[in-house]
Order: C-alpha cells, then sequence, then structure tokens
C-alpha cells in the first residue's frame, strides 16, 4: 500500500481544482499505458465540484473514460436521489465521456437482481479479473463515517464474495441501495476521499487518528496496491492532530 497522504486546502474552492487536475493526470497516464481510463464517480457534494471542475480542465479529452458509480440509490434516473442522474444532467452533458461507457443501475429491477445485473457490467469492463480494477474511485465520507453505501455495523463490511452487493436497510434514506464492496474499492490504483465542511472534523479525526471500537468503514478503505488521498477543506481539518500536506495555489498532486 502507497503512503496515504493527507491534504488539507483552506477551501473547498481551492480543492476542487486540485482535484479535477488529479483527476485528469491519472487519467493521462492511465490512457497512455493501458488504452483507457476507469472511473468510479460517488455523489453528494462531489456532483458540483467536478461539474464545476473538470469542464473548465483546457483540452480535456474524455472518449477513452469508463465511469461507473461506487453506489448507488435505487430510484429512477430522473429521481433527484439518483446519482446517475445528477452527473448525467450536470457532468455528461459537458464533457465528450460516450454514452456507452457510462455504467448505471437498471432502477427497474428488485434490489437484488440489480446488484447483480450491475455486477454483470463491471465484470463485462473488467474481464478476466477476480474484482474490478478501477484507475480512480472518488469516495466521499458520512459523518457517521460511511462511505459508498457501507454503514458502521453493517453486515456488507465483512463481505469477501460479491463485488456488488444490494442494501434494503440503509441508515440513510433511500433505504434501497447497491453499492461496491471494499474487496472492490482496496483493489483501486488510486482512491480520493473528499470530505469539506466542519460537520466532518470529528468524525474525520476518528478515521485519520484511529478511535476506540470498531472502525470505521471509510477507515477500512486502505488499497492493497494503490494511492490513498484524503483531500479536505480547513474546517473538516480542524480536529486532526496528525501531521497534513497545505500545498499552494495551483498545487498538483
Amino acid at each position: 500500500m502507497a503512503a496515504r497522504r493527507v491534504v488539507v486546502f483552506p477551501s473547498s474552492a481551492e480543492l476542487g481544482p486540485v482535484l479535477a487536475e488529479l483527476v485528469s493526470s491519472r487519467a493521462g497516464k492511465a490512457i497512455a499505458s493501458r488504452g483507457r481510463f476507469t472511473l468510479g464517480l460517488s455523489g453528494g457534494s462531489l456532483v458540483s465540484m467536478l461539474s464545476k471542475e473538470l469542464p473548465a480542465l483546457p483540452n480535456l479529452d474524455c472518449s477513452k473514460w469508463v465511469v461507473g458509480f461506487c453506489d448507488e440509490r435505487l430510484v429512477p434516473s430522473n429521481d433527484p436521489e439518483s446519482t446517475y442522474g445528477l452527473y448525467k444532467n450536470q457532468l455528461f452533458t459537458k464533457i465528450n465521456i460516450p454514452e456507452t461507457a457510462i455504467l448505471s443501475i437498471d432502477s427497474s429491477l428488485p434490489v437484488n437482481e440489480c446488484a447483480e445485473d450491475y455486477a454483470r457490467q463491471l465484470k463485462e469492463v473488467f474481464p478476466g479479473n477476480d474484482k474490478p480494477v478501477f484507475d480512480v474511485l472518488l469516495l466521499g465520507m458520512g459523518p457517521d463515517g460511511h462511505t459508498c453505501s457501507l454503514f458502521p455495523g453493517h453486515p456488507l463490511l465483512e463481505e469477501t464474495a460479491r463485488i456488488v452487493a444490494p442494501i434494503s436497510d440503509s441508515p440513510k434514506p433511500p433505504p434501497q441501495r447497491v453499492t461496491m464492496t471494499l474487496p472492490v474499492v482496496n483493489s483501486a490504483r488510486c482512491v480520493v476521499f473528499v470530505s469539506t465542511g466542519g460537520s466532518k472534523a470529528p468524525v474525520l479525526k476518528e478515521v485519520l487518528e484511529g478511535r476506540e471500537g470498531p472502525a470505521f468503514p471509510a477507515a477500512r478503505v486502505l488499497p492493497t496496491e494503490g494511492e490513498l488521498f484524503w483531500l479536505i477543506d480547513g474546517p473538516a481539518a480542524a480536529d486532526l492532530t496528525i501531521t497534513v500536506e497545505r500545498p499552494g495555489s495551483g498545487a498538483r498532486l
């Protein structure tokens, strides 16, 4: 596992462009070595941040990108809760990614079948792999320490056989979702957490510095061979005592 890098920015306004540049640089390296770039997206504040900053990059070419979702709510794509729907409206219309290269769930299926269908899609995109190996996964973290749809104390945290799992009892609505499992997340070549806002500060301290009792789901994201970044703003970092990086403007990671 590469060393974890915790990088603190004064605000999300400074964080966003660095995140976009990080995605773009890893995309360039992946396309140069493997002919394509595979990216896993998450919802929340990442949607607006990426939708603003990625299209602002000069000469961004997404024609060789393949995009999936780290988790998704079992709602129609036109529902405001649909992560795919949000990205479709806010980002995908602004970049030249082929529609066939966007892997989305079939929300018309029951949750168990939906998870199986999404796992099948991933296996088709990553043939010959026991687990999908994404070039970059972008993750958020809830104030309870969850990431993807992997919640504290939930049995899915111990899932090792499935690459995508259904969840019908999400403590955060809507209750039905599908999610990548930890073995897939930890197989990625690069995992980037983005966490902003003062409400995240107490849990972020416990995720990054340890806590009494079981580790939060976000703390269990430790790529086996890949890079791990935590990009956070000043308010979210307020309680940290560990050494962090504080880059200047225009930094590249």
